[in-house]
């Protein structure tokens, strides 16, 4: 089922002030997605939030492979996708975010935060905060290898690695923007391997790793 843009087939989720405004924006409720079982998980477990300031937020539990919370009935082509996002500061073991214009749990393009690196003191690392792959041909380390520094780069400034933070990316096929806890400037701008221009969104967490999720927002341009 899909739209030109996006829809959920049970209204319920859109704020009261959409549909007065008729505006194209939708923000839901992940721990009452949940709940009512509109969220199919791959390979991790889902759970509510134990978090008292994000109560309408979820948990993945760590496991090995990455892993992808779907949003039932949810699909995504261009516009704005906003969240807060929470990791931790634990080496290879943290890494956090978000699948769109996904065909399936095998195929889809991705944004990603490494938090163990966010404060690091090698330039290096630092440089690998932010992460944008495109499964199953491209993942990072082909990402790394073949286009260093191109699909991946530092935050600034950075947020703690074990606190929640704030993520806005603008898509306007082919082009990706990220920014981080309200930065003017974009902390991440690539344009898309993957020529798919629609499909569905999941919050996504990479090898051995847990995350938390809330407050997603989706506005068209």
């Amino acid at each position: 089922m899909h739209s030109k843009h996006f829809f959920l087939i049970v209204p319920l989720f859109f704020s009261a002030s959409c549909f007065a405004q008729n505006e194209k924006v939708m923000k839901l409720s992940l721990a009452k997605m949940l709940n009512e079982k509109r969220i199919t998980v791959f390979n991790r477990n889902a759970s509510i939030s134990n978090d008292s300031n994000y109560k309408n937020g979820i948990h993945l539990d760590a496991k090995e492979n990455y892993g992808v919370a779907w949003l039932n009935e949810v699909n995504f082509d261009n516009g704005i996708l906003e969240f807060d996002i929470k990791g931790k500061d634990a080496m290879q073991r943290s890494f956090v975010g978000i699948a769109f214009h996904a065909s399936d749990n095998n195929t889809m393009d991705a944004i990603y935060f490494r938090p163990f690196n966010f404060l690091s003191q090698d330039t290096g690392r630092k440089n690998h905060s932010v992460q944008y792959i495109s499964l199953p041909d491209y993942d990072w380390q082909r990402l790394r290898t073949e286009f260093p520094n191109k699909y991946e780069h530092s935050l600034n400034p950075s947020p703690k690695p074990d606190e929640w933070f704030h993520v806005r990316i603008v898509v306007t096929t082919p082009k990706i923007s990220v920014y981080v806890n309200n930065n003017p400037n974009p902390d991440l701008v690539v344009e898309q391997i993957s020529k798919k221009k629609e499909g569905m969104i999941g919050f996504w967490t990479g090898n051995q790793s847990d995350g938390d999720f809330a407050n997603l927002k989706i506005s068209l341009q």
